[in-house]
Formats: C-alpha cells, sequence, structure tokens
C-alpha cells in the first residue's frame, strides 16, 4: 500500500516527516483504522516499509495549505506519482485528498472510495486529507474509510 498525501506542509518540511504537524490526523487514523499495531510518531515513518506501507506526497513543494498548488503543479506531479507506482508496484495507491486527485489525474467527478481506473498501474483509493484543515471529515469519519480501505486490501 502506497499512501499518498497531496504535498508537505512546512511543518513537514521542516521536520522532514510526513504528516508530520500535530493537528494532522494520518497517524492516528493508520493506527484506528488496524494498518499499524500502535499508534506511530511522524519520526517512525521509517518503519511503514517493514508493514507493508509506504508514504509519498503527489507535489514535492512544501506550502503552508494545500490550495496553494497550482493546477499544473498537481497535473505535474501526478505524472511523476504514476511513475513511482510503476516502479514500486504497490497493491493499491491511496491518494489522501479528492480534490488533489481530481485535479492531478483528469477526474472530475471522482469520490471518496475506490476509483475505477488505476494509476500506474495499480488500483487507486481515494481518501479523505487527514489535515485538521479539512473539517468535512473528523477522526472517526476518517477512520471509517481508512478501514474500508485495508478490509479491501486484505
Amino acid at each position: 500500500m502506497l499512501f499518498s498525501g497531496i504535498n508537505p506542509s512546512l511543518y513537514s518540511a521542516a521536520t522532514g516527516h510526513h504528516f508530520a504537524r500535530p493537528g494532522n490526523r494520518f497517524w492516528p487514523t493508520l493506527h484506528g483504522a488496524g494498518f499499524t499495531d500502535r499508534l506511530l510518531h511522524p519520526s517512525e515513518q521509517h518503519l511503514l516499509p517493514a508493514l507493508g506501507l509506504g508514504i509519498t506526497n503527489v507535489v514535492a513543494r512544501a506550502t503552508a495549505r494545500a490550495d496553494e498548488l497550482s493546477p499544473a503543479e498537481l497535473v505535474e506531479g501526478g505524472q511523476l506519482l504514476a511513475d513511482l507506482v510503476r516502479a514500486a508496484r504497490p497493491h493499491y495507491l491511496a491518494v489522501l485528498g479528492v480534490t488533489a486527485y481530481r485535479t492531478a489525474f483528469s477526474r472530475p467527478k471522482a469520490r471518496i472510495g475506490p476509483q475505477p481506473d488505476e494509476v500506474g498501474g495499480a488500483p487507486v483509493w481515494v481518501l479523505p486529507n487527514p489535515s485538521g484543515l479539512n473539517a468535512h471529515f473528523q477522526l472517526p469519519d476518517l477512520i471509517a474509510e481508512f478501514t474500508h480501505l485495508r478490509n479491501a486490501a486484505t
């Protein structure tokens, strides 16, 4: 499973760890959905490969908010992500952010959940962005969506 965030926050860029901002709910969601047997700290991201998990971003440029990225950056990042998926060959690509997925992969009607198309040869599952800025999904909702993916992948 390869999880792809949209892009690093300024905080994550400063620490060098994915989803490192204290208000980000990725790590509690990953644990709550059963992907990890305990809550990992962002500095423990190096433990993910042993669990069959990977983590990356659609766009490498750090910003305070994902909406600071241009559509062109997202499209270019989507192409690079597809190349990475072709090389890494994960069983699933999980993109964390439906709006970014729609733009990066020209899928304007995409919704949360499994997608009909593959990216780089892997099935795609779009998950809600776990950023604390995403008020549409609270932690229990995020855990439920991630759990649907985990159940489908096993």
